[in-house]
């Protein structure tokens, strides 16, 4: 096996190799997820196809796929497979990437990258990667090409930008274009400032662009106790829960038993008083019961299936934060699962839409929220451009984390052929929080998309 160095190169023999990332399983180690980019002469991708990571694994050529992340005794491991064969002619180069969320890579302890010949089974290279900082994202090496024969350097270069800077770097797109909204209430006179720019340099592709919803944590803290009883292996997850967290099931909605309480909301305001409560479009719940302690701790959990005849359908949840004036000042999204300093958490992705239970669930700590933090919209949005058409019954349901029961829920009743709903709001209206049911349809592939007219919901309708 050859020990590589930053900048040197070998040549490749073997024509099947498995690229694994490899580091220290510890509690304090953010998230770390490989990728590759399959780059054209120009260097950059041909289209945001040519990106295969966790939620895009496999490149429709056949020559790269990704394995599930793997935690093996005190290492975490994440590796793609290569077939140089089927690398297609328009490939240059393939770049091997990586992220870390929710801290930087000087916080990953003994990151290194090792190759083995698929056919023997053999390590042909080892780099390790020592002298990383304030980076949030990684090039670990790259694949090329030289006389009709393949090569590979290590790099070792990182980003401060991550995911995101790493995917625009090479030509992937991260954002939609902004897209008309019909109105549903006054949008606030003050303009809506963007917290990220649009890519300088958008290519020109030819499909949709990619959203990345990321999968749960392999290593993460272990969380509170209170939220640690409802956490483990979710139904209906495209991944399994991440180690360390209880085996306890976050479970999925059930009709409540006979003679439960549901109070069917009115058009105005109710309360927790009568029990779970069932929201209509544009109804709300003020999120208090009398006697009871505030809320501290809530989770929301969303589901969908496919619709009849409709292959799976990979939908992506998201929690936009607004202050009073509509201006977003923190989002929990496919680049960044944490807002908030941690107070809103997305805790995983699933590719699919298949299972029983809530596919995707984003967690609140609201006595953690920043003063400002007026209202946060929940949305849902197409991963590949998927009509709301295709989809079927969509939902929302609120969780209270420490009794594990389920306080309010709304049904989407209707569809519409868009990309992208607003599903409900968590609004603060005085000491306490209210959720207002939306199923408001929106054009987006991406959240991003969805920031700008999401400033309507700040105020009730």
């Amino acid at each position: 096996m050859t020990q590589m160095s930053k900048g040197s190169n070998i040549p490749l023999s073997a024509t099947r190799i498995r690229a694994e990332l490899v580091w220290e399983a510890r509690p304090s180690t953010p998230d770390v997820d490989a990728s590759a980019l399959l780059l054209a002469a120009s260097g950059k991708v041909r289209s945001d196809d040519d990106f295969v990571f966790f939620n895009q694994p496999n490149h429709a050529s056949g020559a790269i796929r990704k394995l599930a992340k793997e935690t093996v005794g005190t290492q975490v491991r994440d590796a793609l497979e290569i077939d140089v064969t089927r690398i297609e002619e328009a490939v240059d180069r393939i770049v091997l990437g990586s992220s870390a969320d929710g801290g930087t890579f000087s916080q990953v302890a003994g990151l290194h990258l090792l190759l083995t010949d698929l056919a023997t089974n053999v390590q042909i290279a080892r780099f390790d990667m020592t002298d990383a900082t304030s980076e949030t994202a990684f090039l670990s090496g790259e694949f090329y090409r030289r006389g009709g024969d393949w090569k590979f350097r290590a790099v070792g270069q990182g980003y401060a930008s991550g995911l995101e800077g790493l995917a625009t770097d090479f030509g992937i797109t991260v954002d939609d274009a902004p897209a008309p909204v019909a109105p549903v209430a006054p949008v606030p006179a003050a303009p809506i400032q963007y917290s990220r720019p649009a890519p300088a340099t958008p290519p020109a592709a030819t499909s949709a662009p990619i959203q990345y919803s990321r999968p749960a944590p392999a290593t993460p803290p272990t969380p509170p106790a209170q939220l640690a009883q409802g956490y483990g292996q979710v139904p209906g997850y495209g991944q399994p829960a991440a180690s360390g967290m209880p085996p306890a099931p976050i479970p999925g909605y059930a009709p409540p038993p006979p003679g439960a309480p549901v109070a069917p909301a009115s058009r105005g305001t109710v309360n927790l008083d009568k029990g779970r409560v069932s929201l209509q479009k544009n109804q709300r719940v003020s999120l208090v019961k009398t006697g009871a302690p505030a809320l501290s701790r809530i989770q929301l959990g969303l589901g969908w299936d496919p619709a009849v005849g409709s292959k799976a359908v990979d939908l992506d949840a998201s929690a936009i934060v607004l202050n009073a004036a509509g201006k977003d000042i923190d989002l929990s999204w496919f680049m960044s699962k944490k807002a908030c300093k941690g107070a809103i958490q997305h805790m995983g992705d699933n590719v699919t839409g298949q299972g029983d239970g809530d596919d995707e669930v984003i967690t609140v700590d609201l006595d953690k929220l920043p003063a400002e933090a007026t209202a946060i919209v929940f949305t849902i949005n197409s991963f590949s451009s998927h009509k709301f058409t295709d989809v079927k019954n969509a939902y929302c349901r609120l969780v209270d984390t420490t009794t594990r029961a389920e306080l309010v829920r709304f049904d989407l009743t209707d569809s519409k052929p868009s990309t992208g709903v607003f599903m409900c709001v968590l609004r603060r209206v005085g000491p306490v929080w209210e959720m207002e049911a939306l199923g408001a349809f929106q054009d987006g592939r991406t959240v991003k998309a969805m920031r700008g007219p999401a400033a309507a919901f700040v105020s009730p309708s």
